[in-house]
């Protein structure tokens, strides 16, 4: 089954893609360079894949761990009918929340959080058990961060950005 998108990319702005999704602090001169375009075509480009939806943002990629916040927990929870952590919270109230996914299943709601300590972690959980039940996985290490997406071509090609002592098979 081949993938769609709502707009159709050529092989130029998948080019553009990848090259931003690698280092998206590139000058509009250095991409040109990489992907066969001026800067000003480049730009304009840019422009066009943000206008559309497809470039949603930029931004740095900070090391929680090396701004105090090494542990990094993954919580399924199941909230209570009346006390939906979506509709009777909101993301002021949990800080340490660095991404919530909605799930279908037996869990509502995927947390990816990062915490300072077990202690820390101890607190988080007491908070959050007002809205449901909860299971809680530490991570012990991550094997990849970041997977560009590059599927211009039929199938799907996942370049992950390999991390330090992960053997590729």
């Amino acid at each position: 089954m081949a993938l769609q998108s709502e707009r159709s990319l050529d092989p130029t702005d998948w080019k553009i893609l990848r090259e931003l999704q690698q280092d998206a602090r590139l000058s509009y001169n250095e991409l040109g360079r990489r992907v066969g375009l001026s800067s000003p075509a480049a730009a304009e480009r840019v422009r066009k894949l943000e206008d559309a939806g497809i470039i949603m943002s930029y931004g740095a990629q900070i090391d929680v761990a090396k701004v105090g916040l090494p542990l990094l927990v993954f919580i399924q929870l199941r909230c209570a009918p009346d006390r939906c952590l979506f509709k009777t919270s909101n993301a002021g109230k949990f800080p340490e929340i660095l991404e919530m996914h909605k799930l279908s299943g037996s869990h509502c709601a995927l947390l990816k959080v990062a915490l300072s300590s077990m202690e820390h972690l101890e607190a988080f959980n007491e908070r959050l058990s007002v809205h449901g039940e909860q299971i809680t996985n530490v991570a012990t290490s991550t094997l990849f961060r970041q997977q560009v997406i590059d599927w211009e071509e039929p199938g799907i090609n996942l370049r992950p950005s390999i991390q330090p002592g992960w053997n590729e098979r």
